[in-house]
């Protein structure tokens, strides 16, 4: 969990913790709730849908919207971005945990 650590750290908000999701390394705030994690080699974020920062991450190459089962089932709020663009994490992290509820 060093990426998802780090990206916590970097967040410099208090209570943001490394947890899990689904599984998988996640980020949860303050209340317990995720709000990113590690799956597959992405950053899945919730970003929430028709934001701004939502369409942003859509546009960046080899990004979708999260789909933990991959049963074409994706989760609307959420978008997975690819390390390729990984310089953008903790952008897209700070985000997702200011997105209300």
């Amino acid at each position: 969990m060093d990426t998802l650590d780090e990206l916590a750290s970097r967040l410099g908000s208090a209570g943001v913790q490394a947890s899990s999701l689904f599984g998988k390394p996640a980020l949860k705030d303050v209340g317990g709730k995720a709000f990113a994690c590690l799956h597959q080699d992405a950053l899945a974020c919730r970003l929430g849908e028709g934001t701004r920062a939502h369409r942003e991450a859509l546009e960046l190459d080899g990004a979708h919207l999260f789909d933990p089962s991959g049963k074409g089932r994706p989760m609307r709020d959420w978008v997975s971005v690819p390390a390729t663009h990984e310089d953008r994490w903790a952008e897209f992290a700070a985000t997702a945990l200011c997105v209300p509820r």
